[in-house]
């Protein structure tokens, strides 16, 4: 259902966050420091944002030569983050640039082979993590590693393949790492049948490698849990009932576990779980909605029983089967891409599961929520600014930005947005217009 693909002038939208005076101010707050933003759920507030943009499209602030690559863009203080590769080279890259201009402050080259045949996409897919004075990446053939942000000088590396035995899909790793504490945690595999060789990294307790958590420090194990398979999707933190929960989505299950000793506090195991599996969105706290393109979506219900967390299925829904985006909420809908060639925008009731509407206005898309609206870029390489409500999209305006094959989700800071395509970098001030940006 379309409802609109242009909004009338004039139109005013509320917006709740602290005022960025200057540019200047933008770029200095910039903290989108983690796969899927703040809170990992692809969604923030930003004061000053334009209702719509000129029929010039927004305005580009600028925009350079990147690399291949769907790693998408991190933010900390003026400087940003990112990985790519050249081509089909067998190395890749972790960059750090300037926000303001886009040029280089420092990249470090890594050798990175693709295998026969999986070229069409050849990588880095996992997200950087920034976190005190370090970054910490992951490579398309799962080697993590731990650099100076200041400088990127390379204190620790661990290759998961040849440590630990690290399975992915031969498209690459793509999983995003995550901080807890003094420790960075992200899924490595099931556990190795010979995994015991004497070591004291062996001896440590534990079922398997699904997660993993090193020190942020020095890089040595300390915990691994469980012994489910891993897909594309990422860990995330919550708390329920005063207590930290680390959850991931594998193909057998949707578990978590205590995030500073690995301790499995409870799983969800669903009759079906295929493909690529987006990240799970943390509800209110005790609620949690997962999707993936085989059985599609569900949402759970936390509860505590004689001393234990139960997950309790609210609904499940085949009409929203998400691949490789990213789901976002917005007041009490989740809206996603579903399918995959052609996909479609869903939208679904998070209380009750029902279908609200489907819209084909633009292709495949990834998406970032704003106090309410959202910031939608296709796979074609269309930009748009949307609301939704229960009976539809209103796309406010929409203006082709970037090249085909746009997978990676964008980056938004102040009323800075930042994106890339298959090739290139770039960053829109989409702000009212007369302000400073």
């Amino acid at each position: 259902m379309k409802r609109s693909t242009m909004a009338t002038s004039g139109r005013c939208f509320a917006v709740v966050a602290a005022v960025m005076a200057t540019a200047g101010a933008n770029f200095a707050m910039a903290q989108w420091s983690q796969w899927g933003g703040p809170n990992r759920d692809f969604s923030a507030s930003a004061a000053g944002l334009a209702f719509q943009w000129p029929e010039s499209g927004p305005r580009k602030v600028w925009h350079r030569p990147l690399g291949e690559g769907f790693s998408s863009i991190v933010a900390d203080g003026d400087v940003l983050y990112t990985m790519y590769r050249e081509g089909k080279e067998p190395f890749e890259f972790t960059v750090a640039l300037d926000a303001k201009s886009g040029k280089t402050i420092w990249e470090k080259k890594h050798a990175s082979a693709i295998p026969d045949g999986a070229d069409r996409y050849p990588g880095p897919h996992a997200t950087p993590l920034v976190t005190g004075d370090r970054v910490y990446t992951v490579g398309r053939n799962a080697v993590l590693r731990c650099y100076e942000k200041k400088d990127g000088k390379l204190h620790w590396e661990r290759d998961l393949v040849k440590d630990f035995g690290a399975k992915f899909s031969q498209w690459g790793y793509a999983p995003s790492p995550i901080a807890y504490e003094n420790l960075v945690i992200l899924p490595v595999s099931r556990k190795r049948p010979n995994f015991g060789d004497g070591t004291a990294e062996a001896a440590i307790e534990g079922e398997g490698r699904t997660l993993m958590a090193f020190s942020q420090e020095d890089g040595k194990l300390a915990w691994k849990s469980q012994d489910f398979g891993i897909g594309e999707s990422s860990p995330v933190l919550f708390k329920f009932e005063g207590k930290d929960h680390l959850i991931l989505s594998a193909p057998e299950a949707l578990f978590a576990v205590e995030p500073t000793t690995g301790k499995l506090l409870w799983k969800h195991e669903p009759k079906q779980l295929s493909g690529a599996m987006a990240t799970p969105l943390v509800l209110d706290g005790d609620r949690i909605f997962c999707s993936n393109p085989g059985s599609g979506s569900e949402v759970l219900q936390l509860t505590s029983k004689d001393g234990k967390v139960v997950p309790e299925s609210k609904w499940t829904s085949r009409k929203l089967r998400m691949a490789f985006s990213n789901p976002v909420r917005v007041h009490d809908f989740v809206v996603g891409s579903s399918g995959n060639n052609p996909a479609i925008l869903v939208c679904m009731n998070l209380t009750t599961g029902k279908r609200l509407w489907a819209d084909r206005s633009l292709a495949r898309s990834v998406l970032v929520e704003i106090d309410g609206r959202l910031i939608m870029l296709d796979e074609d390489g269309e930009l748009a600014l949307a609301t939704v409500d229960s009976k539809g999209l209103t796309i406010q305006s929409r203006y082709p930005v970037a090249e085909k094959e746009c997978f990676t989700t964008p980056t938004l800071v102040g009323t800075t947005l930042y994106l890339r395509d298959r090739k290139n970098i770039m960053a829109f001030y989409l702000g009212n217009p007369g302000q400073p940006g």
